[in-house]
Order: structure tokens, then sequence, then C-alpha cells
């Protein structure tokens, strides 16, 4: 298995080395040159595994240049009770009749982001010696909220890294600013910057492709890479928890070998959805695949009309992982719809770059309305969802995860698909307590953080993750804050290069 890129078919490394260099030098995003096949036999066997087992069977199919003791030390050391408080690492709720919740927020940092980000440092640790690399690695990120945390986490103390993570200053919870703020660890960095998300990935990009720094770093021994689903070392991970939830299915005769599922996936920048894509191509027996978007609704707009323009407004909503108006993986998908057509991939997102807007041809259009179905949903429908499903299944959801719902429920009043369906939950509600609790109608604005999340456990019953409440008495290390166009900068001078 080797990977090309996205922008340049010619392009063609072993995944340690598009892991460890984590995008292309040409600015485009590393793809696998076929898609594995997993038959129904693979899939029951998977079903008598450990999730750990599961994860070393998937990546045997994409790390073909990873020995079996290599994999086996990555998805040992990240899949355990150590780091996931459920044993099955992530969990399947029934909510209602044909409906599961695939809890993906057991691991240390409450987010779905841990089911990669516990994994890529040593995937990437891994990927260095294998190609024999003698430079210390600087990780990038840029973070709606999840990443950041969930990166640093992952990171923090790992040898021969370093972390820096960007955030936008009013674009996460206040929860998760806690969590970056107070981050240990004696390679880390954060820092928020005046702007959006896109602001920030933007920001990052133009570093990683930048030829003066990349000399910089050269000639100080270091090297860029990325802990963002750009990397696919992120993203690869995520297809396995899609393969294992039906493999878990059919073990629990929830469903037949064969039988069909939809899953729901709330998304902002595509990459959690286009794992359960490859999960598709791989075998797995999938009729849709839900996006559901907040009010940046520009990836609903997008499935349904074939044009993607990031020319509109910017909300701040009390999803903010989802708070994205460019989606950094749909590239990844219409590189493959289009026939790995890297010309097409290069004049599409070269217009996206000037005009901010592009539009696709029929025929990635129609194979666009045959996989995928979009919506979306604002904050108020958001919290009346919260509290719908509270109050008919006594199930406290975060506010990512409602908007999946929501679109959901609209999915199945226009089409009357009544398939067993995956909804994939994204975040634990006390990392959104204050949302959450508003749309129960139990919010009070004059308490903190911690106050909330105390009354959250007691409205919803839920235990508290240790993870948050041991936040309440950390120190704050990190409150640095500058423009967008001071990023370059930031990492020079943190760098000392």
């Amino acid at each position: 298995m080797y990977y090309k890129s996205t922008r340049n078919s010619s392009v063609n490394v072993t995944s340690a080395q598009a892991i460890a260099q984590g995008i292309s030098k040409d600015g485009g995003l590393f793809v696998p040159s076929e898609i594995p096949f997993i038959s129904f036999d693979d899939i029951s066997n998977l079903g008598k595994m450990s999730y750990a087992e599961r994860a070393a069977f998937v990546f045997s199919k994409y790390l073909t240049d990873f020995s079996e003791t290599e994999i086996a030390y990555c998805v040992n050391n990240a899949y355990n009770t150590k780091n996931f408080k459920s044993e099955n690492i992530a969990d399947i709720a029934h909510l209602f009749d044909g409906t599961y919740m695939l809890e993906l927020w057991h691991g240390p940092t409450c987010a779905f982001k841990d089911m990669a980000l516990q994994i890529l440092p040593y995937l990437l640790t891994t990927s260095a010696k294998k190609i024999k690399l003698d430079k210390k690695v600087v990780i990038l990120v840029a973070t709606s909220g999840d990443t950041g945390k969930a990166a640093l986490d992952g990171f923090k103390n790992v040898e021969g890294t370093e972390i820096m993570v960007f955030y936008p200053e009013d674009g996460v919870s206040a929860m998760q600013k806690k969590q970056m703020a107070t981050q240990e660890g004696e390679n880390v960095n954060v820092c928020a910057i005046k702007g959006n998300f896109d602001d920030a990935q933007n920001g990052v990009k133009a570093i990683f492709t930048d030829e003066n720094i990349a000399k910089k770093l050269d000639e100080n021994g270091l090297m860029f890479s990325s802990a963002n689903s750009i990397n696919w070392g992120r993203l690869a991970p995520q297809i396995i928890y899609y393969v294992s939830t039906y493999a878990q299915l059919v073990e629990d005769k929830e469903i037949k070998m064969g039988d069909k599922i939809n899953i729901v996936v709330p998304t902002g920048n595509f990459g959690n959805i286009l794992a359960g894509y490859y999960a598709k191509k791989m075998g797995v027996p999938v009729n849709k695949l839900i996006c559901a978007s907040n009010s940046n609704n520009v990836l609903t707009e997008f499935i349904k009309t074939g044009v993607y323009n990031r020319n509109r407004e910017f909300y701040t909503t009390i999803s903010p992982s989802m708070d994205i108006l460019i989606s950094s993986n749909l590239e990844r998908l219409l590189y493959h719809l289009s026939g790995d057509d890297d010309k097409q991939i290069c004049e599409w997102f070269g217009k996206l770059s000037t005009e901010g807007k592009y539009f696709v041809n029929d025929e990635v259009k129609k194979i666009l309305n045959d996989e995928f179905y979009a919506g979306c949903c604002d904050d108020v429908e958001t919290k009346t969802c919260i509290k719908n499903i509270f109050d008919k299944y006594s199930y406290t959801c975060d506010t990512h995860t409602a908007v999946a719902v929501k679109v959901y429920q609209d999915y199945v009043k226009e089409t009357g698909d009544k398939l067993k369906t995956v909804i994939a939950s994204t975040a634990s509600p006390y990392k959104f307590a204050n949302s959450v609790l508003d749309g129960l109608g139990c919010y009070d604005e004059n308490s903190d953080e911690f106050q909330l999340v105390d009354k959250l456990s007691e409205v919803s019953r839920l235990e508290v993750p240790a993870s948050l409440s041991e936040l309440k008495d950390k120190k704050v290390r990190f409150s640095s804050l500058i423009e967008k166009d001071e990023m370059i900068n930031y990492v020079i001078k943190s760098l000392n290069i």
C-alpha cells in the first residue's frame, strides 16, 4: 500500500513517510493508492476480538510497511483501560428502537479525537524510526476545541517531539479552553488567535508549505508534522470504529451479517464522516452516510447542490467543534470521486483559495447524492433536541451529538428510511455543560463551568469524568493571544530558530 497526493498523483510514499510528513509538499493530502477490501468472514471474526485486535486488523490493510509487532505495539499502548474508561473503548448505547449511539468519548479528554490521538504518537514515532528520521518532529495543530486537547494529551512528553496548538479565542467552550490552558508536559505550547478556526487552519497550512521556514527547520534539525486529520495517521484510526461497530452489532445479534445500516456524523472538517466512507468502501454494508451540520452549513449546501461556497457569514455556535467553513478532508473525498484527477482537484481548491468557491461536475454531484445525505440545524433546534432526547429516553447528549440526532430525525421524515442507524456521539456532555443545561432548562448564568458540571451531574445522574473535575484546581500555564497573521513569527520565536 502506497500513498499519493491529492494534488500530484505521481507522488508515491509509504504509510510511514505519509504519517511522518503529515501533508504533501505540494499542499495536497495523502490518500491510499487503493482502498482495501474486507469480507463478511473478516467482519464476523472481528466481532469476537477486542477493540485493539480489531484495530490491528484494519491497520494491517493500510500500514503494510509496518510489521505485525510494530502494529501490535501501537494498538496495545493506545487502546487499553489505562487510557479509556470503557473496556470496549467505544461504547454502543441503544437510544431507541433501531438507533444506536456510538459513544466515542470515553478517552482521557472526553472527545472522539482521543480515538485517533491516543495512537497517533505511537504511529508517528514508529514511522520516524522506520524512515530513519534523525530530526525532532514539531507537531502543529489548529483546533476548534477537541483536537487540541486530545493532541496535547497524546503527545505530552513524547520523546523527539514538540507540539504547538492554535485555537480561536472565542471559538471554544470554557471547558475546552481550560483543558488546553492547563496542559502539562515539557514539550507543549498553546496559543489563542484573534479569529476563527478557519483562520487557525489556514495559518497552519501556510506554515507547513513555507519553503523558507522548512529550510530554517532543516538547518536546526527539526521538521513539521500534523496531528489534524489532514495527517493520514489521524484519519486511519477513525475508520476502525465504524468497522468495529458493525462487527459488534452483528456479534450482539442486533443486525444480521450483510444488513445495511445508516451512519450519522456531526462534522465540520469532514474527517469523521470520511472515515465512515472509507469503511463503506472497504466492505462494511452502509446505506447512507448522513452529514450533520450546525448553522455553518457549507457542507449541507455542497452535498445538496454541488456548490462549495465559503463566502458566507460565520457563526459562533454552541457546537464549536463544527464551526468551520473550509472542510479540509473534502479534498480526499473529491479526489476519489473524480477518479484520482489531481489536476481537477488543483483547479477546484485553487478556486476555493482565490475565489472562495467552486462547483463540481454533474457526475461527481450524482455520486455525492447517492452516497450522502446532508442536513443542518441551528442552536435553538439543538437545545430543543437535547431536551427531547432527555425527556423521552433519559439520555443526556452533548451539543454536537444533538445536531446529529436532529438531522437524522429530519432525514427519516423526508425519506421514510427506517434502517437501523448508528449516530456518532462525539463528546461528553460535560464539555459543554452550560449549553446542555440551557437546553434542559437548568442553566444558571451566575455559575462557573465547574458549578455547571456539578449541576449537570445532579440532573443527568452521569458520573463526572475525573479528567474534567480535576481541572478546577489546575494552574493555567498558557495565556498567549496573537493576531492570526502573527502565527508564523510565533512559531519561529517559540522554536528559537
